[in-house]
């Protein structure tokens, strides 16, 4: 089977046509901050495709949502980096969904039938910030919380629908133990709220076309029903935990994508040795097995195996991000100076694909966690 066969097979299946438009303009069309990479994959029926069946969505299950992201990946990082978000977002609220905590399951229908994009907006653009400790603060008012601050950078800026976001409740115990202060909740905020406003953020040519600008919330009024406190503020809280293996899996197999195009050109070039070429593909292969693998294991029957797959996905995270790498600078070297220069898509690529170590958690972080864990300790992080 050719390279990159199985997953464009998916893509096709999934969203019939969507490959064949990406493919044919240049890179460069789908990944600047006027791309309309993002409205051809709301009109293919993307939005929900990770709803469950029961709520009106295509019910996409792990493995084959991976292979699509690597698919679009090679077609545009922007799109791929885009959709992961709005993905792990709406995998997230399935997970609710499924507890039957609220009325997760109408939002959910309104994303498959509506063809919604849900923006996840966690970030502040602070980098020492913990992004299960937001710096944006709601204060309790009757009825629900009201909410000030910024969030940035935030994915479908300017297509989003509507708005998943971190906040900290002023007031509420953290219930972390570690006397950290207010407690994180997550919010479901409409983008047609009078208090939101967007600006400009996103300073780099690369990866513009995620649209991961700037978000502006004054006075946001969110009603208690459109409000989850986690039980507590860490990544393996049950259904947070749920949520960053989702986000792990995804955002993997998207670069993975974006590698896959470097080694794509390459192969499509013939440069270099038939031993090299296979040396390249052999490096994301592998990369792209462990990411099925763990995501063949969802969904988690309960809350140890949510740790437990939790720390087996960092670790093919961190593996993926040190392939890539190799990967990508190896396929840059043997495409040749004369298509490095040439043209803007080896360059391009070749720096798009070193933003995965941009999402968090950065290996710092979690590193003392993963390493208890290993020495026969609970992942606590």
């Amino acid at each position: 089977m050719s390279f990159l066969a199985a997953e464009r097979a998916v893509l096709d299946e999934l969203l019939p046509g969507l490959d064949e438009a990406l493919a044919a303009q240049p890179l460069m069309t789908w990944e600047s901050r006027d791309s309309k990479a993002l409205e051809l994959f709301r009109d293919a029926g993307g939005c929900g495709l990770l709803v469950p069946a029961e709520h009106g969505g295509r019910g996409v299950d792990p493995v084959a949502a991976v292979r699509l992201q690597r698919a679009i990946g090679a077609r545009s990082p922007s799109l791929a980096v885009a959709t992961t978000m709005h993905h792990f977002s709406v995998a997230s609220l399935a997970e609710l969904s499924a507890l039957g905590t609220g009325f997760e399951w109408a939002v959910l229908q309104a994303i498959a039938e509506q063809r919604w994009y849900l923006s996840s907006a966690f970030a502040e653009g602070n980098p020492s910030t913990n992004i299960l400790a937001p710096r944006v603060q709601a204060r309790p008012v009757d009825g629900g919380l009201l909410i000030n601050g910024s969030k940035r950078p935030c994915s479908l800026t300017w297509s989003m629908d509507l708005m998943s976001a971190s906040v900290a409740v002023v007031g509420e115990d953290d219930r972390s133990g570690r006397g950290e202060g207010n407690r994180l909740a997550i919010v479901l905020i409409p983008a047609t709220d009078p208090g939101i406003s967007r600006r400009p953020f996103w300073e780099s040519f690369v990866l513009a076309g995620a649209e991961s600008d700037e978000v502006v919330l004054t006075d946001v009024f969110v009603p208690d029903m459109m409000v989850f406190r986690p039980a507590e503020a860490t990544m393996t809280d049950p259904i947070q935990g749920r949520g960053f293996l989702w986000f792990e899996l995804l955002v993997a197999a998207s670069y993975i994508g974006v590698a896959s195009a470097l080694v794509e050109r390459v192969l499509q070039s013939g440069r270099g040795t038939a031993q090299d070429r296979v040396a390249l593909a052999a490096d994301l292969e592998s990369a792209m097995a462990a990411v099925e693998a763990v995501a063949g294991c969802l969904p988690a029957e309960d809350d140890q195996a949510v740790e437990r797959l939790l720390t087996r996905s960092l670790y093919v995270r961190y593996g993926v991000e040190n392939a890539i790498a190799r990967t990508a600078m190896a396929a840059a070297a043997l495409a040749g100076g004369i298509a490095f220069v040439s043209a803007p898509d080896i360059a391009y690529l070749l720096a798009a694909s070193r933003a995965l170590a941009m999402h968090p958690p950065a290996v710092g972080p979690v590193s003392e966690a993963l390493d208890r864990s290993l020495r026969g300790g609970r992942f606590t992080a």
